[in-house]
């Protein structure tokens, strides 16, 4: 992953203020506003959107590395710029014919909106390619009433993506996905986010009540959506996420390490931890990279459905890379023992460790698993080719 010049001085600008308000965000769970403005005022919010619609025409990659330096100084601050673009990868790929999308991406540039997600529902089991709720359309106009379990900073959001049935005799996954703007919604809070972790992406849940124009719904079913955008953008943009909290561990570590070596401390049982770490990392990092590299030719083209062994290795890339920066984050855990412990250390890996647990629950890693075992028995992969 890299970055133009220009934009790595703004990278460097927010994760400068992220790394600043982090503990305070983390130890109050609040949204951390200061990354947000931050985030606005070096232009970043719209990052993705091609140029044609007013945006830099930024790619993956770059989104990726942004994310992954908002990470290093603030998980929360990482995980809600990731799901941002998350959900502006949906506009730009699927929303892009549209003319009321297309208005919606000059004002994500123009105004640097932020977006969040409703696709969670109560009562679904946490499946999201299921919904109860259903839109009701009326002589042009659009509503919906869902009881979402979780909107991650939804408080905070200038809009929302919110998933729903295509119309009340509708099947649960025949479903769309409409763009709320903050003045065509009510939100009434449900549940609080007292949370182990990512503590400031604040995900409440909510009772969301829209009314609106129907030209809000994207054109695509939100199937299609899903399969070719969310759920490997999703998968990509996170695991540059949970890479940028296990280097920072791993870099804090290393810091530790060396004061020892310079008191001249037996560290040899401990460098051994610190390469099997940065091992870890550089295997993920070049397996990110790689399919950062292989998806962009796809987000860039029409949408079409994508196989199913290309699902199976996103499936593969998320709950590989949740799984390895916890062990990455471990061995930095061993190597500064209670310096990592204490919460009034330098060295401190509570957040770290706080933060990186959530990534095995994000879309539950056993259920993925058995459905990626599924898709590997009705494909032939070719394992071990290069």
């Amino acid at each position: 992953m890299s970055a133009s010049a220009g934009l790595d001085s703004a990278i460097r600008a927010v994760a400068a203020i992220a790394a600043e308000h982090a503990d305070d965000v983390d130890r109050l769970g609040r949204v951390p506003e200061e990354t947000v403005q931050a985030l606005r005022s070096e232009r970043l919010m719209g990052l993705l959107v091609p140029s044609g619609f007013g945006g830099p025409g930024g790619t993956l990659a770059e989104v990726a590395t942004v994310c992954h330096a908002l990470a290093q100084a603030c998980g929360a601050s990482g995980m809600i710029y990731a799901m941002h673009q998350i959900q502006v990868a949906c506009v730009v790929a699927h929303g892009s014919t549209s003319p009321w999308h297309q208005a919606l991406l000059r004002q994500i540039c123009s105004a640097q909106l932020l977006l969040g997600s409703a696709t969670s529902e109560a009562g679904t089991g946490g499946n999201i390619l299921t919904s109860l709720c259903a839109v009701e359309t009326v002589d042009g106009q659009a509503a919906l009433a869902k009881d979402a379990s979780t909107i991650s900073y939804g408080a905070h959001a200038d809009a929302l993506l919110v998933t729903a049935r295509r119309n009340a005799t509708a099947a649960a996954n025949d479903q769309v996905m409409l763009v709320a703007l903050r003045a065509d919604y009510t939100l009434e809070r449900t549940s609080g986010w007292d949370a182990l972790g990512m503590r400031g992406t604040c995900s409440d849940g909510f009772k969301f009540r829209f009314s609106g124009g129907a030209e809000q719904v994207l054109p695509a079913p939100f199937g299609e959506i899903a399969g070719h955008t969310m759920l490997p953008v999703s998968h990509m943009l996170w695991a540059s996420v949970w890479l940028g909290i296990a280097g920072d561990a791993v870099s804090r570590a290393r810091a530790w390490l060396r004061q020892q070596v310079r008191g001249r401390g037996n560290v040899s049982v401990m460098t051994q931890r610190l390469a099997r770490a940065v091992c870890l990392l550089q295997l993920m990092q070049g397996r990110l990279s790689q399919a950062l590299r292989e998806y962009q030719p796809v987000f860039n083209a029409e949408p079409r459905p994508v196989p199913l062994g290309y699902t199976a290795d996103m499936n593969n890339l998320k709950t590989g890379v949740s799984e390895l920066c916890l062990e990455a984050v471990q061995h930095a855990f061993m190597i500064c023992g209670i310096n990592a412990y204490r919460n009034n250390s330098p060295f401190s890996l509570g957040r770290h460790v706080r933060d990186l647990m959530s990534a095995p629950v994000m879309i539950n890693n056993d259920r993925m698993l058995e459905n990626t075992g599924n898709l590997l028995l009705m494909q032939k992969p070719l394992l071990g080719t290069f």
